[in-house]
């Protein structure tokens, strides 16, 4: 397992990365994804996993958690 990590500067940036990122990653994106309308279900239809950037220790949690489940299941 390896983790690949993306700052997109713009809206077509998503595109491009959804192009180069292999098969088998799971994203981690920022919860407000969740609340923009159509992209947000499809963000959590393709399996993306949220993260409150507000809450430190929640962040953590989820980070910590979807590690133990990457060795674990040997996913990227």
């Amino acid at each position: 397992p390896y983790v690949i990590v993306c700052n997109h500067q713009a809206s077509l940036d998503v595109m491009v990365m959804a192009e180069i990122i292999p098969d088998g990653c799971v994203p981690i994106v920022k919860k407000e994804l969740k609340y923009l309308g159509t992209v947000g279900w499809a963000c959590w239809l393709s399996g993306m996993i949220f993260i409150n950037r507000q809450r430190r220790e929640d962040a953590i949690d989820v980070i910590s958690r979807t590690a133990r489940t990457m060795q674990r299941e040997n996913v990227r």
